[in-house]
């Protein structure tokens, strides 16, 4: 429970911009959508350059690449015109284009309105900023994208604003949504604190392994998240259940809470390292395309692989 909570010293945001006033009104994420879908076109922007999807020959109509001719292929597939510029037989292949399914969720608990004055946004609006540069970055390549348990995968281009619109209606903040629409191969990314309760967070993850999708979990984590700055007489306060728990010298807090909060990681890390998913860690005050090149190299691969798992300190170079 110690690290689910907030604390009113380090809460600098507006009362009206946590929940559960956003629950009364709805119109408080929905306004801010406009703003984070800008945000996250920029980002996608910036990593767009490295995104090829996933590049290998196949069935497709774009040219992927020449090879030498095969003796026993079928003479129709050599390119004459290729082949005639040298002394050898070439086959044009195309790129493989055969949509591929992502189901997305970014978790809008209330645990997520935190920040703390060292981020410039909350765990919130990373995560939906996030979801959405992923969004079209994928819809970019021509992937098949879903919210999950909210909408149908979609391959249009305008996946990104389809998502904003869906979820500036959405007025249920949950953090694991319903797994039953995941089918095998598909992947899925969840962006969220992951400090639900673990036994939860591992029966979830398990439900979606067993249907044969592999998954990548992006930890978002403010600063003071990881740090626990606090000092003196601190009151810390759960926004979910609303408990407030006063620390007469926080400080004497902060070994075990960095103790509990690494014990966590490393559990997470034994969930997922077997299933071959990934997890990464991010803070909300590095850029958030680092979690986005480290998301590229994971679905582009054609294997499950192993796990990617960043701190503070390798994320930009594991990034690179």
């Amino acid at each position: 429970m110690a690290i689910k909570k907030q604390t009113k010293t380090e809460m600098d945001a507006p009362a009206d911009a946590h929940w559960p006033a956003i629950l009364r009104d709805s119109r408080t994420v929905a306004a801010s959508l406009p703003d984070l879908l800008v945000e996250a076109r920029r980002i996608a922007v910036t990593v767009a350059a490295g995104w090829h999807g996933r590049r290998q020959p196949g069935p497709g109509e774009t040219f992927w690449q020449f090879r030498p001719f095969v003796p026993g292929e079928p003479a129709q597939r050599v390119d004459w015109r290729r082949s005639a510029r040298d002394d050898h037989l070439y086959v044009r292949e195309l790129e493989w284009e055969a949509a591929h399914t992502v189901w997305l969720w970014a978790d809008l608990s209330p645990s997520m309105a935190f920040r703390s004055n060292l981020a410039p946004g909350s765990k919130r609006d990373r995560a939906l900023v996030l979801l959405l540069a992923l969004a079209d970055l994928l819809a970019a390549s021509g992937e098949r994208i879903g919210l999950l348990d909210l909408t149908r995968p979609t391959a249009s281009r305008g996946a990104a604003e389809h998502i904003a619109t869906t979820l500036s209606h959405f007025a249920e903040p949950i953090a694991l949504p319903k797994t039953a629409a995941v089918k095998r191969f598909s992947d899925v990314v969840l962006f969220a604190d992951l400090l639900d309760p673990i036994d939860v967070l591992e029966d979830w993850v398990r439900k979606l392994a067993a249907n044969g999708a592999r998954g990548h979990l992006v930890q978002i984590l403010d600063p003071v998240e990881e740090t626990f700055p606090f000092a003196g007489r601190t009151e810390f306060l759960d926004p979910e259940s609303g408990l407030r728990v006063v620390a007469g010298r926080a400080e004497t807090w902060r070994q075990a809470y960095i103790d509990r909060l690494a014990a966590r990681r490393e559990r997470l890390a034994r969930i997922v390292d077997p299933l071959g998913w990934t997890l990464i860690i991010h803070h909300t005050d590095r850029p958030a395309a680092e979690p986005l090149l480290a998301l590229h190299h994971r679905l582009t691969e054609s294997d499950h692989g192993h796990v990617v798992l960043m701190n503070r300190s390798d994320t930009a170079e594991a990034a690179r």
